[in-house]
């Protein structure tokens, strides 16, 4: 009689551990991660975790609204590497984050990590939204899974080169460039707009990602007279090129592509940097509707300015969230091909994509330093 009084009181006790652990167990959110692969570490540092941060932004708003896909709730997780700028590291950590069963991808930050990398995560099926790499390559090889939310190279560097001749009426165009991908790519396709538009090219230079003198090229281009000086790089180099400039004594306008109008720039610069000229991405934020309240938000946070990639980045980690609950599935089969068809306004303005993956409609915005900020000169469209 006792063993079948001990036998109940365990069942009872059973019964009742079951129905306090099931409805936690059937609640529980389903994971999903979002891959970042950027430059965390070395010279590229500073873009790689603005590229992060604006990540890690959309993914805290997302998490605070208790989102739901297909019947069940989800928790977003950032599985962020460091790929340090390096196609070999970016091979290494591109398996990692297969392997770790990452839903998406938002990047890598560089064109050179882009091009292999590329090649996995279209075998695993897994998406990439590139929220800054511009090389027009990256989306011509019938990839099915590559998404870029910024204008390329062709149309950002394009303009750059039409509007130098045709508008800044420079008549001794000289160019350096850091060898990468996205230097040498921006570079590139500046030189084929200002011959196209019948300007004169009257140097090409070329440094290296780690460089941080180039006197020796700057003293060449000076000897040639340029009365504009184009350079294909990041802010960090391009604030050092401005800089070395001025110690130089040249009076030609140094004018930069993606990824120099920002506060790494006017830091490196110090005051040699007034006057200096760049073409970005996308419209100006403080001209965007919710432009504005992102710049505060990201301040608030991470107290600091936001880069460049920031916005793109945060709208990218939005827009692939929005096609996960659209198809209702996290899964990338599912969602990733509806990507393409996907139309979303986001931070940055209204994002659509072309066949080849490549926005519909690419905006670029000129600035200049005045007073050590970057203000906005003239925006136009790359198509």
């Amino acid at each position: 009689m006792l063993k079948e009084k001990i036998y109940v009181g365990v069942l009872a006790i059973g019964a009742v551990a079951a129905s306090m652990v099931n409805p936690l167990n059937a609640n529980a959110a389903q994971v999903v991660k979002i891959g970042v692969s950027a430059p965390l570490t070395g010279g590229g540092a500073s873009l790689g975790k603005d590229t992060e941060n604006g990540v890690r932004m959309a993914i805290d708003e997302a998490n605070s609204q208790h989102i739901s896909i297909g019947g069940e709730p989800v928790e977003f997780v950032i599985n962020s590497v460091d790929d340090q700028g390096d196609p070999r590291v970016g091979m290494q950590v591109a398996q990692k984050l297969v392997d770790d069963g990452t839903a998406v991808v938002i990047g890598p930050l560089n064109s050179g990590v882009v091009l292999p990398t590329s090649q996995v995560y279209a075998a695993a099926g897994i998406p990439m939204l590139l929220a800054s790499a511009t090389n027009p390559s990256i989306t011509q090889r019938g990839l099915k899974t590559v998404y870029r939310m910024i204008p390329t190279d062709a149309q950002n560097a394009g303009i750059a080169g039409k509007y130098a001749v045709t508008v800044s009426k420079a008549a001794r165009i000289a160019v350096l460039d850091d060898r990468t991908a996205f230097g040498q790519g921006e570079a590139e396709e500046f030189v084929k707009a200002v011959k196209a538009a019948g300007g004169n090219i009257v140097g090409q230079e070329y440094t290296n990602d780690k460089a941080v003198d180039f006197r020796a090229q700057l003293t060449r281009i000076k000897a040639e007279n340029a009365d504009l000086v184009y350079f294909g790089g990041l802010d960090s180099q391009a604030g050092l090129v401005m800089k070395q400039m001025k110690q130089l004594g040249m009076k030609a306008q140094f004018l930069g592509g993606g990824a120099v109008a920002d506060s790494v720039f006017t830091q490196t610069a110090g005051s040699s940097g007034e006057g200096a000229l760049a073409w970005e991405y996308g419209r100006p934020l403080s001209e965007l509707p919710r432009g504005k309240e992102f710049a505060d938000k990201y301040k608030k946070k991470y107290g600091t300015e936001n880069l460049t990639y920031s916005p793109f980045a945060y709208d990218a980690t939005w827009l692939a969230i929005e096609t996960m609950k659209k198809m209702g599935s996290t899964k990338p089969a599912t969602f990733g091909p509806a990507i393409r068809q996907t139309e979303f306004t986001g931070i940055t303005g209204k994002i659509a994509f072309d066949s080849n993956g490549d926005q519909k409609n690419p905006i670029s915005t000129l600035y200049q330093v005045k007073d050590n900020k970057w203000q906005p000169v003239k925006t136009m469209t790359g198509n």
